[in-house]
């Protein structure tokens, strides 16, 4: 799971980051670790940040940390809360390019967002929630473009 905070424990370097849980979690060797946190740093494109310390990076290179973590757990599937929110608007594109990137591999991803132009492009599926309820579930094209619900033509209104 990748929160809208980074979460990154400040004393400690993106491949030192990024290889804790393996080692763990996993049990692995603190070079297996590394090996595994390498390779997925430079997947979310932070190949050359290995030993940089997370307050001298972006809040979006922060946050492709964080996705970097949660992908050396090699999860099935992954699930992302606002990932987006916490960024400044000119580092949102980094971290959907990521999203995007993991969506073109195969990952299944559950994103909570309120970024609909990304929802819209890389989704099978959109589900609008109401007041905790599920108010609108079907495919973009559906939900987004030609929404049923008064509640979710109201809030995409706003967000457009």
């Amino acid at each position: 799971m990748v929160f809208q905070q980074y979460n990154a424990f400040p004393h400690l370097t993106t491949i030192e980051n990024v290889a804790l849980a393996p080692r763990i979690v996993l049990g692995i060797s603190r070079e297996e670790a590394r090996v595994i946190a390498r390779k997925q740093l430079e997947h979310v494109g932070l190949g050359d940040k290995i030993d940089v310390y997370p307050s001298r990076m972006s809040g979006g290179q922060q946050q492709r940390l964080a996705i970097a973590r949660a992908l050396a757990m090699e999860p099935n599937y992954m699930l992302f809360d606002e990932v987006t929110s916490a960024l400044d608007p000119e580092l949102v594109g980094e971290v959907l390019d990521t999203l995007r990137l993991l969506s073109d591999e195969g990952m299944t991803m559950l994103v909570v967002t309120h970024e609909i132009g990304f929802a819209r492009d890389v989704s099978d599926r959109v589900v609008f929630f109401y007041e905790g309820k599920i108010e609108e579930l079907g495919p973009p094209s559906q939900v987004i473009l030609d929404p049923q619900s008064e509640s979710t033509r109201k809030f995409l209104a706003n967000v457009r």
